[in-house]
Order: structure tokens, then sequence, then C-alpha cells
């Protein structure tokens, strides 16, 4: 009975109440704090038992861009966490992200979910899960190593300015919209960039559009490859790690499917992926050191064409 009232409670709260993302936090969390509390709902998630995570009063929970209950979706079906996992930390807004994987069943799939802390409490969920079976991609894979340049601190020297930082993970995304040769950011030359478990980059052995994940990143912008990304949507930085040179970044790619064949940089015709109205969400994180983009790790599943954030006020 006390489970089911508590869930009753959080189900109004997370539906009717305003958006949990305009409570300011009146007691502090450090990373120490933000990684406790985390590990505190993961390991709830893992017994299917919401009474062990501390709950804010106002409570907004998603998954794959759908507002659920706090206690459904992933949290009725998940049966085991993989070893993978990058985790970074924002004491500033007191926001705390993971990349993992996750087992329902007999399915693996790569995910990431985003926490606002208010007070030590959590106050706000985001997840993305790429279930194989649904994510309408046909490389996804939960076979993740750990890459340890996530984990690295940077040194003082290599940091970069909050805002600079968000500016810089908007480039990518101007970059990526309507792809032309153009580059709106800067990379390091060892950039690399791994999408739902696959690394897309300097990687000839991937077989799907091999020509282009041979390449490294600018290599792939310059040569316009992704012309046929019609929009990067409702574009939200809402994790950003000073210490580690991180920014979590949330939108939608959208494919209006108009675009037939098109010609790239070096003369080459190819025909575009997506020849229907298509969406995808994405998170997506970008490591920055000296103002420049060294790794990307992407989690993105296919919705609906067009479909509205819950997290972004119209």
């Amino acid at each position: 009975m006390k489970t089911f009232v508590l869930l009753c409670a959080l189900s109004v709260v997370s539906t009717a109440a305003p958006a949990a993302e305009q409570m300011q936090p009146t007691s502090p969390c450090d990373r120490t704090c933000l990684y406790q509390v985390l590990d505190d709902y993961l390991a709830a998630r893992d017994a299917h038992d919401t009474r062990q995570v501390r709950w804010a009063a106002r409570v907004k929970n998603s998954e794959n861009n759908v507002e659920l209950r706090p206690d459904d979706g992933l949290w009725g079906t998940i049966t085991a966490r993989g070893d993978y996992q990058m985790r970074f930390a924002d004491p500033q807004t007191g926001q705390v992200a993971i990349f993992g994987v996750v087992q329902e069943t007999m399915t693996r799939s790569p995910y990431a979910t985003r926490l606002k802390v208010v007070d030590h409490a959590v106050a706000e969920v985001e997840t993305i899960v790429v279930r194989p079976e649904d994510a309408g991609i046909p490389f996804v894979t939960a076979d993740i190593k750990a890459k340890p340049v996530w984990n690295e601190m940077l040194v003082a020297a290599d940091r970069t300015p909050r805002q600079k930082m968000i500016d810089v993970a908007n480039g990518y995304f101007e970059t990526l919209q309507l792809n032309d040769g153009t580059l709106h950011t800067q990379f390091t030359p060892d950039c690399d960039r791994r999408e739902d478990g696959m690394q897309s980059t300097n990687n000839v052995q991937v077989g799907l559009n091999a020509a282009n994940s041979g390449l490294g990143c600018v290599a792939q912008f310059e040569l316009g490859w992704y012309r046929y990304d019609d929009r990067l949507r409702d574009r939200r930085f809402v994790v950003v790690d000073e210490e580690r040179g991180i920014v979590l970044a949330a939108a939608f790619i959208d494919h209006e499917g108009r675009l037939g064949e098109y010609t790239l940089k070096n003369g080459t015709k190819r025909t575009s992926n997506y020849r229907r109205p298509h969406s995808y969400l994405v998170f997506e994180a970008f490591r920055i050191k000296g103002a420049k983009i060294q790794q990307v790790e992407a989690v993105f599943t296919t919705v609906p064409y067009n479909m509205p954030s819950p997290w972004v006020s119209r």
C-alpha cells in the first residue's frame, strides 16, 4: 500500500506540477554528492523500488522523450546493468549524467540518463534507451568499452570557460545542420566519435558507409557528408562539467526527406539516407580540450517526425 501511495503521488506531481527545472537548489551538492545521488538512483532502479530514491516535491521524468511515471519504462523491465559507464557532473546547476548499458531480459541497449538534483533530491530524470529492436538504426551495439580520456581531469591550461564550452558544442550542431563543408567549431587532430556504441570515425571496419566511417571528424564534415540533416532542433546544453571539459547536449535531428542525390565537396555523388520525414532524439556528449572537440559520444533513437520535447517550452 505504501508503494502504491508513493507512486500515485509521484505520478500526480510529474504531470500536474510546474517543471522542476525551474527549482533552484538552496543546499549545494558537489561532484561527490551528485555521484552519490546518481548511485542511489541507479541502485533503486535495479531493485525496481522507487522508495529508495529521495525525490523532490516536484518530479519530472521522461524516457525516449515521453513523460512517464518515475516507476514506468526501464524501471519496470531492467534486469541488469553492464560494466561500461561514463559519468560526469555539473555542481553549478545540480546536474549529473551517465552513459552506460542496460539489459532488459534478452535485450542489451546503450542508454544515457540525466538527473537534476535539488537540495540532494531528484527533481528531474531524462533517459534515452537505444533498444536495437526499436531504434531504427542498423549498427547499435551494447559491446562498449570505456575510454579513459572521458575520466581525465583537465589541467588549468586546457580548460575552457563555461559559455565557450557551450558555444563549441553548439558549433558542432551548426556544422552538422545542412552540412555543406563549413566548420563552425574546432576539433583536435585526434578527435573521435562513437554513436550508439559504434565508433563512426577513423574506423574502416564498420562496413556501413565505410567510406565515411574511415575518416576523421574534420574530414567527414568538410566533405559535406551530412547534408541530409535538415534541422538540429530544440538544442539544450544540460550538463557542463568544467573540470573534465564535458558538455552534454540534447537535441533532435530532423530529416525532411526531400533531398535525393547530392554532391560531396570532392565531387562524389551520393544519395541521402533519408527519403522520408524522419527524426532522431539525441543525447550527445562533447569532450572539449583547449576549446576544441576531442571526443564525441552519442546515444540516439528514432522518434516520430518533428516530435516536440517535453523539456522545451512552446
